[in-house]
């Protein structure tokens, strides 16, 4: 078991980026800290290591941060769930709804075996919108998802409402 570590200290709050009115919570601080990053690394470890993944799959792109990291610490591989047109290859994509809107995320037809089990990282978890879509694309590929995991939660958008699987954050902000 990894000991906690003040995370939040290490992350910097961004008023009115990227519009005024939002607080951009900014993880560039605490990459930047070796200590504070390996600690968040090694705790994000400590709480998918019970479902047992087979592989990682990060989202576009500071999730990518996260997960690749993670699965060197887990001896996993690693696979990027990305924006349109952005991978090589045969992809397989999934469109989603925004609030204004819709978007859509892709992943290579060949990055996961059915069956797998897939964890997917981002680095913060808001309203949730891209991580479900993220879980149903790995579905929709064969895999099995058993958790979601982020660095930070904004707890007051309730993302996690949106994502039927576990969802483990190491850091959340209730405001």
């Amino acid at each position: 078991m990894t000991e906690p570590f003040d995370l939040k200290a290490h992350i910097r709050g961004i008023p009115d980026f990227p519009k005024p009115g939002i607080l951009f919570y900014d993880i560039s601080t605490l990459l930047r800290h070796g200590p504070a990053w390996r600690a968040a690394v090694a705790q994000l470890a400590d709480a998918i290591r019970p479902y047992k993944p087979d592989i990682l799959a990060g989202i576009e792109s500071r999730g990518f941060l996260v997960a690749a990291p993670l699965a060197l610490e887990l001896g996993l591989g690693f696979v990027m769930i990305r924006k349109p047109g952005k991978l090589p290859g045969l992809t397989i994509g999934l469109n989603y709804a925004l609030e204004y809107g819709t978007d859509r995320v892709e992943m290579q037809a060949d990055a996961v075996p059915k069956g797998a089990r897939v964890v997917v990282l981002d680095d913060l978890l808001a309203t949730g919108g891209t991580m479900a879509a993220s879980i149903n694309l790995l579905r929709q590929a064969g895999a099995v998802v058993p958790c979601a995991a982020a660095l930070i939660e904004l707890s007051f958008l309730e993302g996690r409402k949106r994502l039927n699987v576990p969802v483990e954050t190491l850091v959340r902000y209730e405001s």
